[in-house]
């Protein structure tokens, strides 16, 4: 069968694929435009996996809330450079994934990679992904929050995104406080929320600190506790001075709203992920010996 430039035009459109990979793979299908993709999705399976060892850990935060401000996403996907990071169908891809998670809420990212959508998995849709950007593209994590109160978030550009829970809260306040979070990075909203261990592993360090002035054991007391306390308001959402207004601690701010927080969540891209360091003169070298 011939294959017109009409048939390659339409494949590419289809699969964003390069011209002669879109001829080579309708000349092999005889022509059959829905066999000619799956041959190409074969392919760049096959190149998809060769990209997953990769490190990805650039990317995108998503974040979307559902009309009634009860049901929010958070979610990053990843992928190896700040350029692809800004890709039009990377982000396509990241925002679709994430109204899905809306809508469907998955358990996990390996049963949202398996749900269908327009007739592919998203695992389908991201190994075509892959072979038409030539990046390890990941779907890393994401989180579902449903609330009794309102949602509200912020992003910093699209590396940094920061959902918010609150009760009796505006949208004004909501986004104030989540770009609050952005930047201060709180571990958790209030002293109650402190993992007991890492509370006494400060208590710990500072009492060891305080002992080596040779005070007396109630004056050391005092000290600790005096360190703690700076320490929780440090770590502590409502204890942290708003960004806004340094005068003020947050805690004050909502109080003065008679709101509260009942939680957040907030996304880096690319935090804890262990990014390669390359060392090009040792490259260089191990290439010299091998060919030596």
């Amino acid at each position: 069968m011939q294959i017109t430039a009409a048939m390659v035009k339409e494949l590419r459109e289809r699969t964003g694929a390069g011209m002669m990979e879109c001829k080579k793979a309708l000349s092999e299908s005889d022509g059959d435009m829905d066999a000619a993709i799956e041959l190409m999705r074969k392919s760049g399976q096959a190149k998809a996996d060769k990209k997953a060892s990769r490190v990805a850990a650039e990317g995108t935060i998503v974040m979307v809330i559902s009309d009634d401000k009860k049901q929010g996403v958070i979610l990053e996907v990843n992928c190896e450079t700040d350029f692809v990071g800004k890709d039009e169908n990377f982000l396509k891809f990241s925002h679709a994934v994430a109204k899905i998670i809306l809508e469907q809420a998955p358990a996990d990212v390996d049963s949202l990679m398996a749900i269908e959508s327009g007739g592919d998995t998203l695992e389908d849709t991201r190994q075509v992904l892959v072979s038409k950007i030539g990046e390890n593209i990941q779907v890393r994590r994401f989180e579902s929050i449903s609330s009794n109160g309102m949602l509200g978030y912020y992003s910093h550009g699209s590396r940094i995104g920061v959902m918010v829970e609150m009760d009796n809260g505006t949208d004004e306040l909501c986004k104030d406080i989540a770009m609050h979070i952005a930047a201060s990075k709180p571990a958790c909203v209030d002293e109650s929320n402190v993992p007991a261990q890492l509370l006494q592993q400060e208590k710990d360090i500072f009492t060891a600190q305080a002992e080596d002035s040779g005070k007396p054991a109630e004056i050391i007391e005092k000290m600790v506790q005096g360190r703690l306390k700076k320490f929780l308001g440090e770590i502590t959402l409502l204890g942290q001075p708003f960004v806004k207004d340094p005068d003020k601690s947050v805690e004050k701010l909502l109080a003065e709203n008679a709101a509260k927080v009942i939680s957040f969540q907030r996304y880096e891209v690319g935090e804890g992920i262990e990014k390669k360091s390359e060392n090009f003169a040792e490259e260089v070298m191990a290439q010299v010996n091998q060919s030596s």
